[in-house]
């Protein structure tokens, strides 16, 4: 019977995390413009599904620190209440913000439910290995994250204004794109660079940016366009690498099955839940955030991959979460357009996201106690 509770808890935390999380890679494409809804989500789904067909190999360290060992003593573990109470825990808590399209961190969900059923089963956890293993990645990623990011845009935005690449505001006339001279923000008057016809743009965000120029002989922006997809791809693999053996560990508890297939079903979970159900946190994600152009999209995709996928091949449980956010976060502060008010409403959560699960874990564990 808790077998199929514990099945069922892991099938709805992928579910949960792949609503809150598939669409994160490709947050900026979506932002910039480079793409609809729709598009952004097909390369989401693909990318993550092979990062985390890849974690069968590369990933392995994750579902050790994430079936508790160490955590808790082996007597809780034998438990099998515990990894139900866990499961139930995270998926609750990673739903509950996505409903309110909050991103937050399923590792953080995880760990909070990891020490709160910990708790109620035994009386305490392993501080040293809570503190070492979990909470020091947690915190200092999204900062290095924020750091690189407002390091490596300006850098970039350097090296492109050396090779005479110029950046230009457009908008759509009818079937064609104009290039457009912008007086000022919202409501601006904004003059057709071709004809000299002046007009009123209502809003500033109807325009959009795009480079124009060479590097080596090939169009900079079609060459950006390509790298940029290629960046929100790398973002999902490395997501779906970092959380598929996460959620896959707490499967662990059930003996019969074999490691392999729990990743696989849970591959297969989160891509429907990034598929039905991702819609209110893209619009976080991607609009609410800051204002970007491509090379800001990028850049925030090359910082994050590179993070992510590094921490994942060494078995460190950094949030995918957190630090794309914080990339995000690096390049509005570096441009002056960070919308502070929906930062600090992430932040918040983030805050609240460890305390929440593991109320909820303790709560779980002792219901199910009582139920078994």
């Amino acid at each position: 019977m808790l077998w199929m509770v514990l099945l069922a808890a892991v099938l709805l935390l992928a579910y949960a995390n792949g609503a809150n999380d598939n669409f994160k890679g490709v947050a900026t494409l979506f932002g910039t413009g480079a793409t609809d809804y729709r598009r952004a989500l097909a390369v989401a789904t693909v990318s993550t599904g092979l990062g985390s067909l890849a974690a069968l190999v590369l990933a392995r360290g994750l579902l050790t620190a994430f079936s508790g060992k160490g955590l808790v003593p082996g007597a809780v573990l034998a438990d099998p209440i515990f990894l139900p109470a866990v499961g139930l825990a995270a998926a609750a808590t990673v739903l509950l913000a996505t409903r309110l399209g909050l991103p937050i961190s399923t590792t953080h969900s995880l760990v909070g439910a990891l020490v709160g059923a910990g708790w109620a089963a035994a009386g305490a956890v392993s501080v040293a290995t809570l503190g070492k293993v979990f909470l020091v990645p947690l915190l200092v990623s999204p900062v290095v994250s924020l750091a690189a990011a407002a390091v490596i845009y300006p850098t970039l935005r350097w090296l492109r204004v050396r090779l005479h690449v110029d950046r230009e505001t457009c908008l759509c006339v009818g079937e064609r794109v104009e290039v457009v001279a912008v007086d000022g923000g919202r409501g601006a008057t904004t003059a057709v660079r071709s004809a000299g016809i002046k007009m009123i743009v209502g809003d500033r965000e109807r325009c959009f940016e795009r480079y124009s120029g060479t590097i080596a002989g090939v169009e900079a922006q079609g060459a950006l366009d390509r790298v940029h997809y290629a960046s929100a791809a790398a973002v999902g693999f490395a997501r779906g690498l970092n959380d598929t053996p996460k959620i896959a560990a707490l499967l662990l508890g059930v003996s019969a099955l074999v490691p392999s297939y729990g990743i696989i079903a849970v591959a297969v979970v989160m891509a429907l839940g990034g598929l039905i159900s991702a819609r209110r946190v893209a619009e976080t994600m991607s609009h609410r955030i800051t204002t970007m152009n491509h090379g800001q999209g990028f850049t925030a995709n090359m910082v994050t991959a590179f993070l992510v996928i590094v921490a994942s091949r060494w078995g460190v449980p950094v949030s995918t979460t957190h630090v794309s956010c914080g990339a995000l976060f690096g390049i509005g502060t570096v441009t002056g357009n960070a919308r502070w008010r929906t930062i600090a409403s992430i932040a918040m959560a983030w805050v609240t996201t460890l305390p929440l699960a593991a109320a909820l874990a303790a709560g779980a564990f002792v219901l199910l106690s009582r139920l078994a």
